[in-house]
């Protein structure tokens, strides 16, 4: 009797995301990266310590959210829709650095293989950041039709970032716990 992996797809492609040991040299590239952003009052702030709960999913809300928020008004908002569009890719822009930055400090002490999903994670994101200021750049020189095709190319790739971040966050138990949610 044959046995039938049920395995969805992608949990496989992350698995084997999290046993590719040729990741290991971007880790330990990146090793210092995650040191600057988890030491100190600044790794304490960063994780949402103070918060009782990781500062990294709360900061990506506020960059998915205007993102798909712009992307919803790029195909259903009409040509009145375009300043706030715009707008909304901005604001998704400037509140990208805080949120990598917390992310590096969750993984800083994160487990090798968990660093690895977030190595590609990070890179994932740092793409589609590089398109969405494309897409800004080009709806602020009037190109609103190549800014929205950009911010959709965008929106898929940070899809399959957020996509890799909850498998890290739900899976695999990565961000701060508050001693206040023990038993």
């Amino acid at each position: 009797m044959s046995t039938v992996d049920t395995t969805p797809p992608p949990v496989s492609a992350v698995l084997r995301l999290e046993e590719l040991d040729a990741l290991d040299g971007a880790v330990a590239a990146l090793e210092p990266v995650g040191s600057f952003f988890s030491g100190g009052a600044l790794g304490r702030v960063l994780r949402g310590e103070w918060l009782g709960h990781a500062l990294h999913p709360v900061l990506t809300d506020v960059v998915i959210g205007t993102w798909t928020s712009a992307s919803l008004l790029d195909v259903v908002g009409g040509e009145e829709s375009r300043d706030a569009a715009r707008t909304l890719v901005g604001v998704g822009l400037a509140a990208v650095g805080p949120t990598a930055w917390s992310g590096w400090a969750e993984w800083a002490g994160a487990g090798r293989r968990e660093q690895r999903v977030g190595v590609v994670h990070a890179v994932s994101n740092g793409l589609a950041i590089g398109l969405y200021t494309a897409s800004y750049v080009s709806r602020r020189r009037g190109r609103h039709s190549a800014g929205a095709r950009l911010a959709l190319a965008g929106f898929a790739v940070s899809g399959a970032a957020a996509y890799l971040g909850g498998h890290l966050a739900a899976a695999r138990d990565v961000g701060s716990h508050h001693p206040a949610f023990d038993d």
